[in-house]
């Protein structure tokens, strides 16, 4: 039986009078990559901060490598965090920084290295896995978008997560680099055995990278399966997000 690395339970949340999470559940195993589709609004990125522990559930069951999130400890806490990469919409790198600068600053920050050839070692692996050994010394304004979206992705990569968390990784690209930021999600699942979330709108993404898709709607979700069994599904909201 596949070990589930992530298992969510009758995941509840409100802000203030609004409910943004009424029910939401789905378990993610080791080595899959799973999409959470559903309209704006509807709690996706919400979910994801309630598995690392940015936001905590009202009501519900949030289990990381199979321990309760919200019952850790701050030293199980910040361990578990150590292990779980996560991929920002905008990237999040530090503008003052160069891109040597911008990866370092986790291996130094979370994993506490100090030995800078070490360093020097990941960082240009970590940039030759995502094919931009060669902006080593650049600022984030000299990249374009989609490099600043790969280089996102080398600083998530580099402390070498076991889980990783996507927050609409296609986000203001164009349909070719869109295509190159999937099929690297993809690479990088099959050279790591990395397991996935990957909140997208982008169904192009969503059937590259995906084995397996849930969609949220007001809250719940209403649907989990392949691409393929959900493109086929004779619910007319689900049929919605294949048009």
């Amino acid at each position: 039986m596949e070990e589930n690395v992530i298992d969510i339970k009758g995941l509840k949340k409100n802000f203030g009078d609004k409910e943004v999470l009424k029910s939401v559940s789905f378990s993610v195993k080791k080595g899959e990559n799973m999409i959470v589709m559903g309209r704006s609004g509807e709690g996706k990125s919400v979910t994801i901060k309630c598995i690392v522990g940015l936001i905590w559930q009202d009501e519900g069951s949030v289990k990381v490598f199979g321990k309760e999130v919200k019952e850790m400890t701050e030293n199980e806490l910040k361990e578990m965090r150590t292990k779980v990469g996560f991929l920002f919409q905008n990237a999040a790198l530090y503008d003052s920084m160069t891109v040597a600068e911008n990866l370092a600053f986790p291996l130094t920050r979370v994993l506490k290295i100090k030995n800078a050839e070490e360093i020097k070692t990941r960082i240009h692996e970590t940039l030759d896995s995502v094919g931009l050994e060669d902006t080593v010394d650049k600022m984030p304004s000299d990249l374009s978008g989609g490099m600043r979206k790969r280089i996102g992705l080398a600083r998530t990569l580099i402390v070498k997560p076991e889980i990783i968390l996507y927050d609409e990784p296609t986000t203001g690209l164009d349909p070719i680099t869109s295509a190159e930021i999937s099929e690297l999600i993809l690479a990088i699942q099959k050279k790591n055995n990395a397991s996935s979330i990957i909140i997208t709108h982008d169904m192009q993404c969503a059937k590259i990278t995906g084995d397996r898709m849930v969609l949220i709607n007001e809250g719940e979700c209403i649907g989990e399966g392949s691409y393929e069994e959900l493109q086929h599904s004779p619910d007319k909201f689900i049929q919605s997000f294949f048009k």
